[in-house]
């Protein structure tokens, strides 16, 4: 069976300068990784990672979730850890180690101490990230066991042992081997990322490593991330639900001998990269959405920027417009609904509405009501694997968007039968 391409989105193609590189290249150079089962999962399947950067002056950025209940890992990594030079990353699936207490705050402790002696680095150099149930202890003696085991197995090709230890409830891998063409020298751009439930705006339920041989300044490597993270993860919506651990680091190793200088067509062009990666990953973990058939796009474009964001995330998090989604149902009356109560009451925004909503190039409704369109048209459209939705707002200015996926019976079973 021949591997789907990693930019597969129309919504995110390929830059010029990126060459895709088989799953089977391995990490870019300065980079070691494993993963092995632990016993955490009941699956038997390998759920404790370690992903290890050998340079000597490592780079790095981090970004964590904004939730006001984050689990003991992003909360240990967010504060002891320096974000800007981390040396390995342990990670674990099975646990989330999430409302734990203080009890958790030592458990993560214990396992990034045992970690930073196992790849001979200080504490401080590692970050954690778990994911899995919320409210469960974390299994120190199994993590433990799983450090020992995943250090002997640590290799340049251990990016896939490593992804499959970061999985919960994903059907497929999200995973990137990719090579950059800059003016100053070819460098390499990896990823291993999971997330398919507990997705919102504002973040993901996800954990996202990104690798690089290229060599980066701590604040050019930080701004990259923070720019990217607001136009991928950030603009992913599964369910509406904001995680208690979502983690995306940047390693930069510099093994390849390229640096890019900050304010050069080197960091444009590695920031296009960047963005493009994390945005494909973005839509890879809607497309994986608990049970989902479809995904969308809704671009919302006038008003402020607050309202823009309300309407958008609205219709994005509304089971009525997901589940017409998953049915393929043209019904765009649920849209109207959806951006009329987000923006009701809102300086800006007088009732009626003067709203106007496209669906696949079809205009379906002006000003707030609706007007001719080919609706066999519009029925054949809607049963694609990807639909896009433009909302106009009155007024100029602002501009948003939203990947979200549909709501389907398979959505309930999931998230019924599993255990938190």
């Amino acid at each position: 069976m021949t591997p789907l391409p990693f930019f597969r989105s129309r919504w995110v193609p390929a830059p010029a300068h990126v060459r895709e590189l088989g799953l089977d290249a391995g990490l870019p150079g300065g980079f070691r990784a494993a993963g092995v089962a632990a016993g955490i999962k009941v699956s038997g399947r390998p759920d404790v990672g370690l992903l290890v950067c050998d340079s000597q002056s490592p780079v790095s950025a981090a970004r964590f979730t904004a939730t006001a209940a984050p689990a003991a890992p992003v909360l240990l990594s967010r504060e002891r850890c320096r974000l800007g030079a981390l040396r390995a990353v342990l990670a674990n699936s099975g646990c989330a180690n999430a409302a734990t207490g203080r009890r958790g705050l030592e458990d993560a402790a214990k396992t990034q101490g045992a970690a930073a002696l196992a790849v001979g680095v200080d504490p401080a150099e590692v970050a954690l990230a778990s994911t899995g149930g919320i409210s469960h202890e974390l299994p120190v003696d199994a993590m433990l066991q799983g450090i020992l085991g995943a250090r002997e197995r640590l290799r340049r090709e251990g990016d896939s042992d490593f992804q499959q230890a970061i999985q919960t409830t994903d059907l497929f891998e999200k995973r990137a081997n990719l090579e950059l063409r800059l003016p100053s020298g070819t460098v390499r751009l990896n990823a291993q990322c999971k997330g398919a439930g507990m997705i919102s705006p504002r973040f993901a339920t996800m954990l996202c490593f990104v690798e690089t041989d290229a060599a980066l300044a701590p604040e050019t490597a930080d701004l990259l991330l923070g720019v990217c993270v607001k136009r991928s993860f950030d603009r992913a919506s599964v369910d509406g639900q904001l995680s208690t651990n979502d983690t995306a680091i940047l390693m930069c190793s510099g093994a390849s001998g390229v640096a890019i200088a900050p304010e050069s067509e080197d960091e444009l062009r590695f920031g296009e990269a960047l963005d493009a990666l994390l945005r494909a990953l973005a839509i890879m973990m809607v497309a994986d959405g608990e049970g989902a058939g479809r995904i969308a796009r809704v671009v919302v474009r006038g008003g402020d920027l607050d309202g823009a964001e309300a309407a958008a995330r609205a219709v994005a998090n509304s089971p009525l417009v997901k589940a017409a989604l998953h049915g393929g149902d043209p019904n765009w009356g649920r849209i109207v609904q959806a951006v009329g109560g987000a923006l009701g009451g809102r300086a800006g925004f007088a009732a009626p509405l003067a709203v106007d909503v496209t669906i696949e190039g079809i205009q379906v409704c002006s000003a707030g009501a609706a007007i001719a369109y080919d609706e066999p048209a519009l029925a054949r459209a809607v049963q694609a694997g990807e639909v896009e939705y433009e909302v106009g707002l009155p007024g100029d200015g602002a501009e948003t968007e939203v990947f979200f996926s549909d709501l389907s019976h398979e959505y309930v079973t999931v998230n019924a039968d599993y255990h938190t």
